[in-house]
């Protein structure tokens, strides 16, 4: 059990991005408590907690605090709690986490948010890194802001769970195909409204947005390569260097992320939770 006293601290990190909560015990977390996380979560987009002693069992009750659980179509889980997937580098090709992507955008309602418990860390390398959609569309000349907010964009759950790399063996192709057939490529529009705060998010990833709807093959690619680039600036992102025992919590509606694969065959375990979300949209100020 943490020895957190209950009396909670915020300490921004960037002014764009990201804070540490002290004196929090996750493992008791009252009302007022989940009120003022939220409100932090909301402000800052992912709050991280040191030091925490969190069961697989209470990182569900923490999480499912937001909303309902997703249970995600591929990763594996931690036996008995189908809810928490596990990261386990030992076990996974982890690359593909190794791209900027929002989480799960490939559904017609990506996730909330979710809750990521630091297992096992590296003694060097496997830091993530977040970078805020909303610091992103401020940040962006109005004509672009303009030009983007009409459109639409296709995501898809093939490019960064390509069969190359996810299909070793005839089951585990049989099972992509399977999944690929459950998911296939979804609209949202490339600049989503916040359903909470109403502040406008440029919606776009890597790891999961193929093309803009609308445009030529060249004009898509070329746009799209703009803001993926330009969401993922370093004055819109923050880098966290892990430690056992940290707890990250964020507003998967408001930012993408990648985690490093810069340790090689050193051992990496992640526990996360995931929040189910509502269904994006662009709403006019």
């Amino acid at each position: 059990m943490s020895s957190q006293s209950n009396q909670p601290t915020i300490n921004p990190i960037k002014p764009t991005i990201g804070a540490v909560i002290d004196g929090i015990d996750l493992n008791q977390v009252d009302d007022a408590l989940l009120a003022f996380i939220k409100q932090a979560l909301l402000k800052h987009h992912v709050i991280f907690f040191r030091n925490q002693d969190l069961t697989s069992k209470a990182q569900v009750r923490l999480a499912r605090s937001f909303g309902d659980l997703h249970i995600h179509p591929i990763f594996p889980t931690v036996p008995d709690v189908p809810e928490v997937i596990v990261l386990d580098s030992h076990k996974l090709d982890l690359r593909d986490n190794e791209l900027w992507h929002t989480d799960v955008t490939f559904s017609k309602t990506p996730p909330m948010g979710c809750v990521l418990r630091a297992v096992k860390i590296p003694e060097h390398g496997g830091d993530t890194l977040w970078a805020s959609g909303i610091a992103a569309f401020k940040a962006l000349d109005k004509d672009i802001q303009d030009k983007i907010t009409p459109l639409t964009a296709e995501h898809d759950i093939r490019l960064s769970f390509p069969v190359e790399r996810f299909g070793y063996s005839d089951e585990e192709r049989a099972r992509l195909e399977e999944v690929f057939a459950k998911n296939p490529p979804v609209t949202h529009p490339v600049v989503r409204t916040h359903p909470e705060t109403g502040e406008p998010i440029l919606f776009v990833s890597e790891g999961f947005t193929a093309k803009i709807n609308g445009l030529d093959e060249s004009e898509s690619a070329e746009l799209l390569s703009f803001l993926t680039q330009h969401a993922v600036k370093e004055e819109f992102h923050l880098r966290w260097q892990w430690q056992e025992g940290d707890v990250a919590i964020w507003d998967n509606r408001s930012t993408q992320h990648k985690a490093l694969f810069d340790y090689g065959d050193a051992h990496r375990i992640m526990h996360r939770a995931t929040v189910n979300g509502d269904e994006p949209y662009y709403k006019a100020n």
